[in-house]
């Protein structure tokens, strides 16, 4: 990727570079270290999360990296709370090693999101997305079920769960602390079961064939199912 001309790296602090750029992006995803981490928690902001989307071409994506190791619950809590405060119709997407909930991505739109399974099989399938497939395949994703089985909720679903959580601001950057006294927690699969335990089959967010609707909806958790 670094050697495709269409390539431009540009070494910056991210707020700064959000900040002070014109430009609209396509996608804008932000993968830093634990929020405990000095300075980190400023990447997790409801204000940065709003110049994000700001900065969104019509259609695109913001994706956060949220860990569940190292971190305890008002710590993720606080993370999914502020995400969905700017992008209310965000979802959830697992990493599921071994049954342990290592860690998610949160993925947020300007505009309703939705997901047409036949369409992205066939952009799969074509000779132009062969390295994307490619790429894919190296991580045990060899069809468009495989990547979306890994959907583990959304905003809508988790207000109970999320009822009582701090949203992280500039003034105050709260979850700089929550995270560092939840960081000796190491306990992933509890906190991912807990944000599975909410978890229902989102029928507006996934269209296409009902053969393919079906056979991701089996590929969920029983209670996704109903």
């Amino acid at each position: 990727m670094l050697n495709d001309p269409r390539t431009e790296v540009v070494f910056d602090d991210a707020r700064h570079f959000i900040l002070t750029s014109k430009e609209k992006f396509d996608v804008i995803t932000s993968d830093p270290i634990h929020p405990w981490v000095k300075g980190t928690s400023a990447l997790y902001s409801k204000e940065y999360f709003e110049l994000c989307k700001r900065h969104l071409s019509p259609g695109g994506v913001v994706t956060q990296w949220v860990p569940l190791y190292e971190s305890d619950a008002p710590t993720v809590k606080s993370e999914l709370a502020t995400f969905f405060d700017v992008f209310p119709g965000g979802t959830i997407w697992g990493n599921d090693i071994n049954g342990d909930g290592y860690d998610t991505v949160l993925l947020g739109q300007a505009e309703p999101t939705k997901i047409n399974l036949d369409q992205m099989q066939e952009q799969l399938e074509r000779p132009e997305y062969a390295l994307v497939a490619r790429s894919l395949r190296a991580v045990q994703f060899r069809s468009v079920t495989d990547l979306l089985a890994t959907y583990s909720g959304r905003a809508s679903d988790l207000a109970p769960w999320l009822e009582h959580a701090e949203v992280n601001q500039d003034l105050n950057l709260r979850l700089q602390y929550l995270a560092g006294m939840g960081l000796n927690y190491d306990k992933p699969a509890i906190l991912y079961n807990a944000m599975l335990a909410y978890l229902k089959f989102p029928e507006d967010l996934f269209v296409g064939s009902e053969g393919r609707t079906q056979e991701l909806k089996m590929r969920m958790p029983a209670n996704a199912r109903r």
